[in-house]
């Protein structure tokens, strides 16, 4: 009698699991709530028109302290977790738009690569966003940072290459659009990526690895 008791529990538990999974959003959907508390943010401290607005992916999300590196530049950061391209064409209405920002910095490209995407549909959904920021904020500067590189996802090195090869190319032939290089500063004379500049989990910078982007960045900040 236990053991039918038992099993229907575990039963009822996988059937819970099962439809808790189902009712999970998928794809951009994912990250409405947090773009959400975005929004409920902004409208207890609006932000200032003409600032550097950073979105992007966790590299951007985790730097929270961000504007203690850059103290004479208005920043605003709007990363939002693990999200790729993709994500970004779809909330871009509501995580750059609306801020009205002079520069757009954007980090994303590195769980594009990390989940399989194609280095040519990647172009795509950049473009994409490029188009829209253009139409509606034509005098808004963007600059698309490298996908960087990471000793956990180091066996993806050439297809990182390869995507930040063609964001460069596309930088250089549009207009006011810059490329920032964030994977050859932090790659040694052995050819790998730098080992102390991560967290425990060898994916996610820690406070040396963001002191190299300060210096890296700061030069393309607008005041």
């Amino acid at each position: 009698m236990k053991k039918i008791f038992y099993s229907s529990l575990f039963i009822l538990f996988l059937t819970s699991l099962a439809i808790a999974q189902e009712e999970k959003p998928k794809g951009p959907e994912r990250w409405e709530e947090t773009i959400q508390k975005f929004e409920a943010s902004d409208k207890e401290n609006p932000k200032p028109e003409g600032a550097n607005l950073f979105v992007g992916s966790s590299s951007f999300a985790i730097w929270k302290d961000i504007q203690d590196y850059f103290p004479d530049y208005q920043i605003i950061n709007r990363g939002f977790g693990g999200s790729n391209y993709e994500d970004l064409l779809y909330y871009v209405d509501r995580v750059v738009i609306p801020y009205k920002p002079a520069k757009v910095f954007i980090y994303e490209g590195d769980n594009d690569i990390a989940r399989g995407d194609e280095v040519k549909d990647i172009l795509k959904r950049v473009k994409k966003v490029r188009k829209i920021i253009k139409k509606k904020l034509p005098e808004t500067e963007v600059a698309i940072l490298a996908a960087k590189p990471s000793i956990r996802r180091w066996e993806l090195a050439d297809e990182y290459i390869k995507l930040n090869q063609e964001l460069d190319l596309f930088a250089c032939k549009t207009d006011k659009t810059e490329f920032v290089d964030v994977w050859n500063p932090v790659i040694g004379e052995d050819g790998k990526v730098f080992d102390h500049i991560f967290l425990e989990d060898n994916l996610h910078m820690n406070a040396e690895g963001y002191k190299i982007w300060q210096k890296i960045i700061e030069p393309y900040l607008v005041k």
